[in-house]
């Protein structure tokens, strides 16, 4: 197969590289480097089954290829509200332009969809079939709503030009080459905390979130894109926690001295996100198996080799 993964220098991207690098693939790297970093795919620069191409999927390209996995996207709110309109046009005209590629050479596409397309949800937890709480004028929309046409599209698609799509929901992922100012929980809870900081929590500290480890995420993609399961399909670990537990866990492994600060909680934030993955574990046979206590102590470990470098 000659796989094409948009968004590859990604935290998402590069772990899905590794991946399919190691099944023997070929695969072609897709990335504008918004936040995609070089560094996590050096390993495979100079390998003959690996390509890289500077490209931003706003703009069309042309590729022969048999597969695409479509992850191009900032994912967290402090990268994807930098720039909102160049959000919503990434979601939009990035999926466009790739389910037309995927159209002209009879391509299987898998898009990396979200959580976030159920808002603040009024029912917990989500399953497939919730359409979602989502404010569209919010200052989160352009990821959510943008998310939510990116899937529209791969479903019209289907159903106008038979166009082979995978959709995956994806839930909050953590592991080994998050960005350190990325905003996400886990991330921020490390960084402040290996730098001697107060850990800062937003509202009182009750709100869940299940949180999958990246390799469990990356085999949920892979067996997702190697079904015949057109999705959405929810990708995350069901077992939830609540910030302060998470809080304590960092503070714990780390050093248990440190103290809190509380802040507002952020507008449109959701107080509860687990996803029901009856689906996934009946159609895909995959399930999250790594414990939280072990993912974090093997994202602690990267945290502290590359604040050190």
């Amino acid at each position: 197969m000659r796989n094409l993964v948009t968004g590859g220098a990604g935290f998402l991207g590069s772990h899905l590289i590794d991946n399919l690098m190691k099944q023997g693939e070929e695969v072609i790297c897709l990335d504008n480097y918004f936040t995609g970093r070089k560094t996590n795919i050096s390993q495979w620069i100079g390998d003959p089954n690996f390509e890289v191409i500077r490209h931003d999927v706003t703009e069309p390209i042309q590729l022969e290829i048999d597969r695409i996995w479509h992850l191009a996207c900032p994912a967290s709110p402090i990268h994807y509200q930098m720039n909102p309109i160049k959000t919503s046009k990434t979601s939009f005209l990035g999926t466009y332009n790739m389910l037309g590629l995927a159209r002209r050479v009879g391509a299987r596409l898998l898009l990396a969809s979200t959580s976030e397309v159920y808002g603040d949800p009024e029912i917990h937890p989500q399953p497939e079939s919730y359409k979602g709480s989502v404010n569209p004028i919010g200052i989160r929309s352009c990821y959510d709503e943008g998310k939510r046409m990116a899937e529209s599209l791969c479903f019209d698609y289907l159903r106008i030009h038979e166009t082979e799509i995978r959709v995956a929901r994806i839930f909050n992922t953590y592991g080994p080459r998050m960005q350190p100012n990325d905003g996400r929980v886990i991330s921020n809870f490390i960084i402040q905390a290996l730098t001697g900081k107060q850990l800062t929590i937003y509202g009182d500290g009750s709100q869940t979130r299940s949180f999958c480890y990246v390799d469990d995420l990356i085999e949920g993609l892979v067996k997702l894109m190697n079904s015949e399961v057109n999705g959405p399909v929810n990708i995350g670990n069901p077992d939830t926690f609540t910030i302060q537990e998470v809080a304590n866990l960092v503070k714990h492994k780390i050093n248990p001295n440190l103290e809190f600060i509380r802040k507002p909680l952020p507008e449109d934030d959701p107080l509860q996100r687990k996803p029901v993955i009856e689906k996934a574990k009946k159609e895909l046979n995959w399930l999250a198996s790594t414990p939280l206590e072990s993912g974090i102590e093997k994202t602690i470990n990267y945290f502290k080799q590359t604040l050190i470098q």
